[in-house]
């Protein structure tokens, strides 16, 4: 997929929805044009995958209010795409405690508490804003207390849940709607020495949790808001928005009767804490 004439942080809400192996930038040396580069990985049926993500680009476009004018899809050979994401990810410390890092990267050498990804298909490496801010939060509350439950709706690769049971979370329960998601969670839990829970599904399920975390986007936090607060025992961290999607987002769940606390932001992105009093 490559797009032209558009925000990067539009651009990447929607790869993120579609969930990209990975996203580049190339910059035409005479004109000065940047264009933004996402790339899939494609079924056996290689026709109906690309007609599934097509329709899934227009829904995306649509919610985006983006012109479908802007964007062009091609089928590519396979030349490595699926790893192509590592040339650019390092490990990197995140927040006072964590080091994320791909499985080919170095372990912290400063004592902190080691997290090592291999995302797949899957989007979560912690590199994005709006997941550094999840983790900050994350960790934030598990340093205070660590919950005895956590919910991470909408997983990805199950970096936050991750990191929640190496900061000492009792449980948690990753949900995801993608199938290559639900596959990344139980591998990464595997390789971090956690148990977790997978769950597949599309909507957030029917029990309490002391700490739920969604980093998604603002059209999917605003739809779930009802179903996703009768999750919240006591904290909720919402994230994958754009500073000025802040207030509706909160409204949504504010209504629901939680509490905003805290706000966070980094680059054009936020999170929001909100609490059940």
């Amino acid at each position: 997929m490559q797009a032209t004439a558009m925000a990067e942080e539009a651009f990447t809400q929607l790869a993120e929805a579609l969930q990209s192996l990975g996203m580049a930038t190339e910059t035409d040396a005479d004109s000065g044009v940047c264009e933004y580069l996402a790339w899939f990985g494609m079924d056996v049926d290689g026709e109906a995958d690309e007609a599934r993500r097509r329709a899934q680009l227009t829904a995306a476009m649509l919610l985006a209010g983006l012109d479908a004018a802007d964007f062009t899809l091609a089928t590519l050979e396979q030349h490595g795409w699926e790893t192509a994401w590592q040339k650019d990810w390092k490990a990197m410390p995140v927040g006072e405690r964590l080091w994320v890092r791909p499985s080919f990267c170095e372990a912290p050498v400063d004592g902190r508490l080691d997290i090592v990804l291999d995302p797949g298909m899957a989007f979560g490496t912690g590199t994005h804003p709006t997941t550094r801010l999840c983790l900050e939060a994350v960790e934030r509350i598990c340093l205070k207390q660590p919950p005895a439950t956590l919910l991470d709706m909408g997983a990805g690769s199950g970096l936050l849940a991750i990191a929640a049971l190496k900061l000492g979370a009792a449980s948690a329960l990753a949900v995801d709607m993608e199938q290559d998601s639900v596959d990344a969670c139980q591998a990464n839990a595997v390789i971090n020495g956690v148990e977790l829970d997978v769950l597949l599904a599309d909507t957030p399920p029917r029990q309490q949790f002391d700490l739920v975390v969604a980093n998604i986007l603002a059209a999917p936090l605003v739809w779930m808001a009802t179903e996703l607060s009768a999750c919240v025992a006591d904290h909720l961290i919402l994230s994958g928005l754009l500073t000025t999607q802040v207030d509706d987002v909160c409204a949504a769940y504010t209504a629901e009767g939680l509490v905003e606390v805290r706000r966070d932001s980094l680059e054009e992105w936020a999170s929001v804490e909100l609490v059940r009093r």
